[in-house]
Formats: structure tokens, C-alpha cells, sequence
């Protein structure tokens, strides 16, 4: 019998991990592999990745899911691919070999040009084209300090030997033997370079940069069949490669986020609000993000609003490996749960700046309302709160700019699964929080966008109906408590804004 079904392999390739998930044509996980991958930070504030480290992880990890799944590449309909969105690389397109270190999302080094820029009154018209903010986080100015950094470098890339693309047309580029230079439109609409209402290149900001467009990719849609396969990966089968998003887009579309009104958070390194605003893109004031949601083959682009938050789950990892006062992530919620309330402890996790919708990437951390009676468990417990108070700060302006309020919240990510952050999130929002069974969206994303492209899936309403809840959390915070809570958090958060 499952000779006779047809699966999808999704490639979630995220900012510490490659991960591969096999779903069949329920849209159910059948098999998994995955494996890190080594973080590089050389200087205080740079984060760099070894891309071909990523592609030789996420090689491995495709064969071991495949075995894993007792499956043969033939029985594969298609490969989707989602993947940490911003994050820079260069190669050169003879030899197919990275010219620098990935510079991911995470890295501030361009931060004063940045600054810069902001300084010559740029990010007004920049934002009306990109939907972006002029900050270290988008690809942009990576890209233009890596040519700025080597002469060579730059003559190479005038010349068209240097292909630019993130990790997406990375792994496009790997998985068909260097036949295809793409990136698909939502993760072209994150680089700080695209006009997503013209959906082009952004000439004017290119040029500001002095950023060639001979080094760019073409822009394809999310689902659709962009290219084959190398035979040679897979036992001499081509397989279609028919679905791209960025996470975050594709965690929007694996929650059935399908129409405009429905919102979702991923809680992973940092969290993601995006909120589906339709076919028209809304501009924020309140310093969101205006992103394409994705665009299904010829139909309209469909855009979101966006807030991005830097470090959420990374704080859970950071008490793990910086502070040495958890074991594992799960013992976070049991350092919460062991004390009753956070006695007046409140921590801002601005290790890397801070987000939306403050925007301020020199902002460091504070932790504030220690006393001789301060403990491990109110450290832990004051990191999984920041996390709520975050997605809480966006998600209120977010309503705002879309003046629609929020019905409910449908999570999905690591935090996801601990169940003090997610009722307290419930609490902060007083809106109920919803956790799918396939907790997997972003994979699951990738899979159901490639799946509609090569007709497993006839159209997004049947994966909007085969989406199922898991559990609800609902609010049970009294005004009262939820607001102190809140004016405690403000308090702390004006400090570190301030310093």
C-alpha cells in the first residue's frame, strides 16, 4: 500500500537546525530527520553560519528521513522549502562554493549604517516600497558590507561570478546542480531590496548600496514547480521542488491563516506575529512590518502585517547555556511554576537589540526587581513571561494598524508546547491562545504550499478544513492582575529603551 501514496518532503532549514519532515497526503508527519548545525559569533554582536555546513547537514538529514520513512525518492511528489528568512549568502557560481560565512538574521554589524541611512531621511520612502524598516535584521546591508569589505569581492560580483540569494535559493541552487538562481517572493520581500507592491528589484535602493543587480535571483511564487532536482542526489529521480516560504510565511499558511482577519505566533529563536491583511498591503506607522504572505501560482500576491521579535526561545537557551540555571528547555517551566508570581522580577532579553515595535538595535538586556530573596525560579520564570509581554506589545499595535481586534491567537513553535508560557500568554492577550495538533506548521507550511502546486491538495480551503486543534488555552487573569503585570513590564521596558 505505501508504494501507492504519494508524499512530500518539506526542508525546514531554521537558524540552528536543518530539519526534514516527510508528510503523506493527510497532511500528517510520516517520517523526520534532523541535526544542528555550528553557530559562529567572532565578534560581540556578529552571528555567521557555514553555509556549506547547511546544505552538507541538510543533505544528510533528507537521506535519513527518506530511510526513516522506509521510503524510496521515487514515491516523493514533491520538495517544499522553508527556511530562516535574512540571513546572506555569496557564492561563486563557477564553483558552487560560499565566498564568506552566511550573516544571519540575528548579526548587528551594520548597525551605524544603518543609522546612516536612517539619518539621511531614507527609511520613509524605503518603507513605502519594501514594507520594511532600515535596520541590521534585514539582507540588504549585509550584503552591502560584504562587498565593501573586499575590492575583489566587488569587481567579481559587477562581473555576474558572484551569485547572492538567502537560504532558500542557497538550497535551490544546491538541489539542482547549480541550475537555478531563484529566491520566491516572500523571502524576496525580507531582503530590504524588493518593491513588494511593484513585486521587482528595488533599483534606487540597489544603487544606493551600490549593490550590482547582476548577483540577484529571479523572484518565483511561493507554490508553484520552480525546478528539478539533480538526478544525482536522489538515485537518478528529478523530483519537483514546488513550494518556497520563508518560516514565518509558511507557518501563517501550515496554520491556515488562509484569509485576511487570522493571526499566528511562532515561538521559536525569536517569535513571529503575523497578522493576514488580504491582497493589499496595509503600511504600518506603528513600526510593524508590511510583508507578502505568499503568492499560489498566478493568483494575487497576499501580504501580512508583521512583528518581529528578536529573542524569545533564545532566552531559554540562553539560561541553559549562558547562565547555566536550566538543564533543558522543559525545566524552564518548572522553575515557573515552583513560585506563585514573579514577585516584581521582570526581564527585557534585548541580546540583540529589540524588535518590533520598538526598533531600537542597541537596546541590551535588563533584568530588574531583584532582592535578597531573588532565585533561579524567578529568572526563569520572569525569561518565559518577557516572551508573553512581547507578543502582547505587537500584537496590540497590530491591531491598531489593521483595526480589527484579535479573536484568538494560534501558536505554534518550540514554546508552544509549554504550557505555563502559553496560559500566561492567554492571560497577558486575554484572548484564548490555540495549539494545532501539528505543531510542526512551519515544515507542514512548506509542504502544503508544494503539495497544491503539483495537485495532491486541490485548493487551500480542504487545508484549511484538515487543520486541527490540539488544545485551547483560555484567559483567566482578572483586569485587575493583568494590568499590573503589564505596568510592571512597561516599567522595565522604558528603562532598557532608555539606556
Amino acid at each position: 500500500m505505501l508504494a501507492n501514496h504519494r508524499f512530500v518532503m518539506a526542508i525546514d532549514q531554521g537558524t540552528t537546525s536543518s530539519r526534514v519532515i516527510i508528510f503523506d497526503e493527510n497532511g500528517d508527519i510520516h517520517s523526520q530527520a534532523g541535526a544542528e548545525f555550528a553557530q559562529h559569533y567572532p565578534h560581540p554582536g556578529w552571528v555567521e553560519h557555514d553555509a556549506g555546513e547547511i546544505w552538507r547537514v541538510t543533505q544528510s538529514v533528507m537521506d535519513q528521513a527518506l530511510e526513516a520513512g522506509q521510503l524510496e525518492a521515487s514515491q516523493l511528489a514533491a520538495i517544499g522549502i522553508t527556511n530562516q528568512r535574512e540571513t546572506v549568502v555569496l557564492w561563486d557560481r563557477t564553483t558552487g562554493e560560499p565566498v564568506h560565512r552566511a550573516i544571519v538574521w540575528q548579526d548587528r554589524r551594520t548597525a551605524n549604517l544603518c543609522r546612516e541611512l536612517r539619518e539621511e531621511g531614507l527609511e520613509p520612502d524605503w518603507q513605502q516600497r519594501t514594507g520594511l524598516l532600515i535596520d541590521p535584521y534585514f539582507s540588504a546591508t549585509k550584503v552591502a558590507w560584504l562587498l565593501a569589505q573586499d575590492n575583489d569581492l566587488r569587481a567579481r560580483a559587477e562581473a555576474g561570478e558572484i551569485a547572492f540569494g538567502t537560504i532558500d535559493s542557497w538550497l535551490v541552487w544546491k538541489l539542482t546542480g547549480g541550475r537555478k538562481h531563484v529566491t520566491d517572493i516572500t523571502n524576496a520581500s525580507r531582503t530590504l531590496l524588493y518593491n513588494i507592491r511593484d513585486c521587482q528589484w528595488e533599483k534606487c535602493i540597489l544603487q544606493r548600496l551600490d549593490i550590482p543587480e547582476a548577483i540577484l535571483p529571479t523572484v518565483v511564487p511561493s507554490s508553484a514547480i520552480i525546478a528539478e532536482t539533480d538526478p544525482v542526489l536522489f538515485h537518478g529521480q528529478a523530483i519537483p521542488i514546488a513550494g518556497i516560504a520563508g518560516d514565518q510565511q509558511a507557518a501563517l499558511f501550515g496554520q491556515a491563516c488562509i484569509r485576511k482577519g487570522l493571526a499566528k505566533n511562532t515561538y521559536g529563536t525569536g517569535s513571529f506575529v503575523l497578522f493576514h491583511t488580504g491582497t493589499k498591503p496595509i503600511l504600518s506607522r506603528q513600526r510593524m512590518l508590511t510583508t507578502v504572505a505568499w503568492q499560489l501560482g498566478n493568483e494575487s500576491v497576499e501580504y501580512a502585517l508583521e512583528g518581529a521579535i528578536f529573542i524569545t526561545g533564545a532566552t531559554i537557551q540562553w539560561l541553559r547555556d549562558g547562565l547555566g540555571i536550566i538543564q533543558t528547555a522543559a525545566d524552564s517551566e518548572t522553575l515557573a511554576r515552583s513560585i506563585e508570581n514573579n514577585d516584581g522580577v521582570y526581564f527585557v532579553p534585548a541580546l540583540t537589540g529589540m524588535g518590533a515595535p520598538h526598533w531600537t538595535p542597541d537596546a541590551r538586556g535588563l533584568l530588574c526587581g531583584l532582592t535578597r530573596g531573588t532565585t533561579k525560579a524567578h529568572i526563569a520564570r520572569a525569561a518565559l513571561e518577557s516572551i508573553a509581554y512581547q507578543t502582547a506589545d505587537v500584537i496590540d499595535a497590530m491591531c491598531q494598524e489593521a483595526g480589527i481586534g484579535l479573536t484568538e491567537l494560534r501558536a505554534d513553535g518550540g514554546a508552544s508546547l509549554n504550557s505555563f508560557l502559553m496560559q500566561f500568554q492567554a492571560d497577558i492577550l486575554n484572548v484564548p491562545v490555540d495549539v494545532p495538533v501539528i505543531n510542526e506548521t512551519t515544515a507542514l507550511g512548506a509542504a502544503l504550499l508544494a503539495g497544491l502546486a503539483v495537485g495532491i491538495w486541490p485548493d487551500r480551503q480542504t487545508l484549511a478544513d484538515r487543520w486541527k486543534l490540539d488544545h485551547r488555552y483560555e484567559p483567566g487573569m482578572s483586569a485587575n492582575q493583568r494590568q499590573q503585570l503589564r505596568n510592571g513590564w512597561n516599567t522595565a521596558l522604558h528603562r532598557t529603551l532608555q539606556t
